[in-house]
C-alpha cells in the first residue's frame, strides 16, 4: 500500500529485559512499561499532542494474563490518557507492533485528523510462548490438520531447503552481538530508548539486557541443536509431507541461534501531515508504503520476505536504493538467507545489531524495528529506510519510511 500523507512525529522504546523471572523489568506489569513510553512522548513532543491523540494500537501476542483485558485499554487507563482515546489490541504474531503502526498509518492516509499511538508490548516473563495456550498448540490432530508446526522448526526447515550450514548460522549470531554491544557502547541507540524506572523511581534497566559482548565461536559450538526431539514429536513428517522432494529436516539451530525471549514495549506518534502541524511537531519520517503479507504456514518465515517484495515490486525500488535495513533476526536462517540471496549492502542492514542479541518481546519486536530504523536515518544521515518482519504461521510485514 502506497501511503501519500503517513508520518512518524517520534518513537521511543524501553530496553530489552531478559523475558524470565530474574529479568530486569519482570516486577513491572505490560501496562506500567507502555504508561513510561507515553510519559516520555510527552516530554520529547507536548502533553496536549499525546492527550488528543485519536486512538492506542498496541500488537500483543499473549493476550491473557496481565496482558488480557484488552492490553491497548488498560495501558490507556494506566497512562491516564482522556477517555476519548479510543483503545485497541491486535495479535499479529510477531510482526504485530509494525502491524499496528502501519494500521495508524493508514488511517493517517485514509484522513484520519488526529495523531495515533501505535505500537507494541509484550512481558515474555509473565506471559510466557504460546501461554494463551490456543487449541492449535495443544492438540496434536489439529496441529497436523491446520500444518501447524512450532516456528522453530520451520527455522531448521528453511536451513535444510536452502542448503544453508551451521557456520552460516554462527555468523549471523556473532555479528548480531558484536554490533549491539558496539551500538551501545558507542551511544548510538541514545535516541531511541528511554531507561525504565522502577516504582520507588530507580533505574530498573537502561540497555538491553540479552547482549552477550563475549559471545564466540567456542560458546557456540559448545550447543548442539536444541529442536530434532521436537521435530521427531510428528512435526518433522508433517513438514516433510508438504515437501516430498526432501527426505529429511535437519535440525541445526541451538538455543542461540534463536531470538531470545524479551520483556520491551515500543511506541510511536503517527499522523498526518496537517495533524502534526496543529500539534506544532515536525515529522522525523514519512511512511511512504507498507503491507503485511501472509504465507504457507509450514514455510511460515517466508512470509516477511513477501511482504518486502511486494513493496519493491510496488515502489519500483531496489534493495541498494535503502541507507538503513532492519531486517528481523527471527532465527539465524532468516538473516542469513537474506545476506545470501538479496542484493543488499551487509553493512548497511541491522548496522546496531538484531533480535539475535538483543531479544523478541514478540508483539513488541516490529515496532522496536521501527523506532530503531526511524532514529539511525536521523544518526547516519540516511533518506530511505526498510523495515521487515517476520511471524508464526505465515505472517509477515513490511514499511518503507523517508527521513524528513
Amino acid at each position: 500500500m502506497i501511503l501519500n500523507d503517513a508520518y512518524i512525529f517520534d518513537a521511543v522504546r524501553t530496553p530489552r529485559g531478559k523475558g524470565r523471572e530474574d529479568g530486569a523489568l519482570a516486577g513491572l506489569g505490560p501496562h506500567e512499561l507502555v504508561a513510561q513510553l507515553v510519559a516520555a512522548l510527552k516530554r520529547r513532543t507536548s502533553p496536549h499532542a499525546i492527550d488528543s491523540a485519536g486512538a492506542m494500537i498496541l500488537g500483543c501476542v499473549g493476550q491473557v494474563g496481565s496482558q488480557g483485558g484488552n492490553i491497548a485499554l488498560v495501558s490507556r487507563l494506566h497512562a491516564g490518557l482522556p477517555h476519548e482515546v479510543a483503545a485497541w489490541s491486535l495479535n499479529n504474531f510477531c510482526v504485530a507492533g509494525l502491524t499496528a503502526a502501519g494500521q495508524a498509518a493508514a488511517l493517517a492516509s485514509a484522513g484520519e485528523t488526529r495523531l495515533m499511538l501505535a505500537g507494541g508490548v509484550e512481558m515474555l516473563s509473565q506471559v510466557p510462548f504460546m501461554g494463551d495456550k490456543a487449541s492449535y498448540y495443544c492438540d496434536p490432530d489439529l496441529a497436523r490438520a491446520l500444518r501447524y508446526a512450532p516456528v522453530a522448526l520451520s527455522a531448521d526447515l528453511m536451513a535444510t531447503k536452502e542448503g544453508l550450514d551451521r557456520a552460516a548460522l554462527d555468523a549471523e549470531v556473532l555479528q548480531s552481538h558484536q554490533r549491539a554491544a558496539q551500538a551501545w557502547a558507542g551511544g548510538r541507540h541514545a535516541g531511541a530508548v528511554i531507561p525504565v524506572h522502577g516504582p520507588d523511581g530507580a533505574v530498573l534497566l537502561e540497555q538491553d539486557e540479552c547482549i552477550r559482548p563475549s559471545m564466540d565461536q567456542a560458546a557456540l559450538d559448545a550447543l548442539p541443536p536444541a529442536f530434532a526431539k521436537l521435530g521427531a514429536a510428528g512435526y518433522d513428517a508433517m513438514m516433510l509431507a508438504a515437501h516430498p522432494g526432501l527426505e529429511q529436516v535437519v535440525h541445526l539451530h541451538s538455543v542461540a541461534h534463536c531470538p531470545p525471549l524479551a520483556d520491551g514495549a515500543a511506541l510511536a506518534l503517527i499522523g498526518s501531515k496537517s495533524a502534526g502541524e496543529a500539534a506544532g511537531l515536525k515529522p522525523l519520517a514519512r511512511i511512504r508504503a507498507r503491507t503485511d503479507a501472509a504465507g504457507d504456514p509450514v514455510d511460515q518465515l517466508t512470509a516477511g520476505f513477501a511482504a518486502m517484495d511486494a513493496l519493491l515490486k510496488q515502489t519500483g525500488l531496489t534493495l541498494r536504493d535503502f541507507d538503513r535495513i532492519e531486517f528481523m533476526e527471527a532465527f539465524a536462517a532468516v538473516p542469513a538467507l537474506f545476506r545470501r540471496e538479496r542484493d543488499a549492502d551487509p553493512q548497511r542492514i541491522n548496522v546496531n545489531g538484531g533480535h539475535l542479541a538483543m531479544g523478541h518481546p514478540m508483539g513488541a519486536s516490529g515496532a522496536i524495528l521501527l523506532t530503531t530504523l526511524v532514529h539511525e536515518l536521523a544518526r547516519c544521515g540516511g533518506a530511505l529506510g526498510l523495515v521487515v518482519a517476520h511471524g508464526g504461521s505465515g505472517a509477515g510485514s513490511a514499511m518503507i519510511v523517508e527521513r524528513s
